[in-house]
């Protein structure tokens, strides 16, 4: 396949703008409005000039668009300035959600936030995609039907951090209840969300932000990409996701523009942090920590989880200096330092002045950098931070930094997905199931290429921005295997009926009751609002157990396993986890189709050759309406 872009390359509109150093005509001054980051320039004689057009445009630029500033004179709105590090975390991550107990462990997630990256100020609990589709639930269900989530809200406001809910406006195809608007601004309001992340969106509109604020006065609105100038005036934060910076470090558009406004620097696919590191440092912003991507594991390096724990430790303790203090990017360092690869922003604010500064080569840097002491040891360490500070007294927030050494370990902390492997069953299988015979065996497996991968790894690494057709393409894979004994598949999915007569004779009710065989009726239709061990409950019952995604497959291509009307997708025993994440196979499509989005888990009826990885909620939301399941039986070795 021929692709038109280079993934692994920033596009153009990822890429830093560079600033005219003469005096800047209006059409100049205008088309500065559309940069991410302003680049810095080689030469540092060009500097002084460089900083007089990045004033000049600000003044003209904040005249232009009648800046006003009050949005972050809200009180409800202060944190957003401070919030430095944000997490988007899966509300069912298992850092989070312990499933053999079936609750929310923020404790656990803390503490490791706390002892890898000093701790969030903030997370985006993320709630349905990549879920939803899966049958007709629409985003507010998936946080509206979660048991305790107000409560873990409540948790992580105690914590002392923010909270933002997700906003999905492509989700037109899931069952409708009131407009968006109206549904958003209960839940922020039933929730006491402190932020809504704009997924997929650069702003939101002015009545959009409006009809928030009466909601939740002080409300924080966080888009995914750059921010047009005119709305820095109503969105407090946003995030700088695929933005490039330049040779030598740029300057930062939206925070240059306004100080208060915090930006979240973020590379959801990339293994080495550094450029964006070392770009929120200099710019005295934030960072996205986001180690699960829809279920991927992308986690960051022990040197880039030591930088940010560097980073914002500092920025915590110099927040004034770095809201209020003079701000000179690419500040005059001491000879030497820059042709090592060494640049600094400088603040002064009083009689302080502290220096931010980074290493870009791959070498140590001993030498003198400023005129000040170094609160972060000595030196500046290859692809590291460091930083300066120079007061007439020390102050006492310098007293009470911990020790904060670098770690050059920049390896990528790989996680294999283990799955779970089914204890031999010994029971009768139905006379009609299909035989699948032992021995070896060849599958091509067919899938739609989506942000969650498929078995291990991630699908897109060090890629800046997947686009089709490298994102929701249709995929093959390749799988192998053995089978040690012949299996039998049941040719027909369990109905209603055969599962009411399970719970009748066995009295099995299941540890979370939440969805539990909700709204099924026709007996003879398959059983639904069941999950995996409310299936594996059933054919443990039936002397069985559930069919791998690979025997499931490999009856189906019989042409001998019969459909139940509707048609629903089945469950398999292919369940993984990599500690983080589980998730699971699913066979055989269904007739529910969410339209609208490609966003969605894809519908429809399927070949057996096509599979959906599906990653499990706790809870009781794994329940769907469109989600069966057929047993399975080993059976004994044939001999000669």
């Amino acid at each position: 396949m021929t692709y038109t872009f280079d993934p692994l390359v920033p596009r153009p509109i990822d890429r830093p703008t560079e600033v005219p150093l003469g005096p800047l005509t209006e059409e100049q001054l205008i088309a500065l409005d559309e940069a991410k980051i302003f680049a810095g320039p080689p030469d540092p004689a060009d500097r002084p000039a460089w900083r007089e057009r990045l004033r000049e445009w600000r003044e003209d630029a904040r005249r232009r668009h009648g800046y006003t500033g009050a949005a972050y004179e809200r009180p409800g709105a202060a944190w957003a300035a401070r919030c430095r590090t944000v997490a988007q975390v899966w509300l069912w991550d298992e850092l989070l959600y312990d499933v053999e107990r079936g609750r929310f462990t923020p404790e656990k997630f803390l503490a490791d936030a706390r002892e890898r990256f000093a701790g969030l100020d903030a997370v985006v609990l993320w709630h349905a995609y990549p879920v939803i589709g899966l049958d007709d639930r629409n985003q507010w269900d998936f946080y509206r039907d979660v048991p305790g989530l107000t409560e873990l809200v409540r948790q992580f406001h105690d914590a002392g951090l923010g909270v933002f809910v997700d906003y999905n406006p492509w989700d037109v195809g899931t069952r409708r209840a009131g407009d968006d608007l109206g549904e958003l601004a209960s839940l922020v309001a039933d929730l006491g969300a402190d932020g809504v992340f704009l997924d997929t969106l650069k702003k939101a509109e002015p009545e959009f932000v409006e009809a928030l604020e009466r909601a939740k006065p002080g409300i924080v609105l966080e888009g995914e990409s750059k921010l047009p100038v005119e709305r820095i005036e109503d969105h407090a934060s946003s995030w700088a996701q695929f933005f490039a910076d330049s040779p030598v470090p740029g300057v930062l558009r939206a925070h240059w523009y306004e100080r208060r406004h915090m930006q979240h620097h973020v590379r959801r696919w990339h293994r080495d942090h550094t450029e964006e590191l070392q770009s929120a440092w200099l710019n005295g912003v934030g960072v996205m920590v986001w180690e699960v991507v829809f279920g991927v594991w992308v986690g960051w390096s022990r040197r880039d989880a030591a930088t940010v724990r560097r980073m914002v430790t500092v920025q915590r303790a110099a927040e004034d200096l770095l809201l209020h203090g003079e701000w000179t990017p690419l500040a005059e360092l001491a000879p030497g330092a820059e042709e090592a690869g060494v640049y600094g922003s400088r603040w002064d604010l009083g009689d302080q002045t502290l220096w931010t500064v980074v290493n870009r080569s791959d070498q140590d840097y001993t030498g003198p950098v400023a005129p000040g002491t170094p609160l972060l040891g000595e030196g500046v360490p290859a692809r590291g931070i460091a930083a300066f500070l120079r007061a007439a007294s020390e102050p006492a927030w310098v007293r009470e930094l911990p020790d904060l050494p670098h770690d050059p370990d920049a390896r990528f902390p790989h996680r294999l997905a283990v799955p779970r492997t089914p204890a031999r069953s010994s029971g009768t299988p139905d006379p009609d199931a299909v035989v699948v015979p032992a021995g070896p065996y060849v599958l091509t497996v067919r899938y739609r290429a989506r942000e969650t991968g498929m078995y291990q790894g991630a699908p897109y690494v060090d890629e800046w921005k997947p686009l089709p057709p490298r994102l929701h393409d249709a995929r093959t894979l390749q799988r192998d295997g053995v089978l040690a004994n012949p299996v039998a598949v049941a040719a027909t999915e369990v109905t209603n009926a055969e599962f009411t007569e399970f719970l009748e004779r066995t009295g099995y009710r299941p540890a979370q009751p939440h969805r539990f065989l909700a709204w099924n009726t026709d007996p003879d239709a398959p059983v639904t609002y069941v999950d995996l061990d409310d299936a594996r409950a059933y054919c443990a019952w039936r002397g069985g157990r559930l069919p791998t995604e690979d025997e499931w497959q490999l009856a189906g291509e019989t042409g001998r396993l019969r459909r139940g009307e509707p048609a629903v997708w089945n469950w398999t025993e292919s369940e993984h986890s990599d500690g983080r994440t589980r998730f699971v196979m699913l066979k055989g499509g269904c007739d529910y189709r969410a339209e609208g989005s490609d966003w969605y888990v894809e519908g429809g009826r399927r070949d057996p050759d096509y599979s959906v990885k599906l990653l499990l909620p706790g809870l009781g939301l794994a329940r769907s309406a469109t989600v069966g399941f057929r047993c399975a039986w080993d059976l004994p070795e044939v001999t000669a």
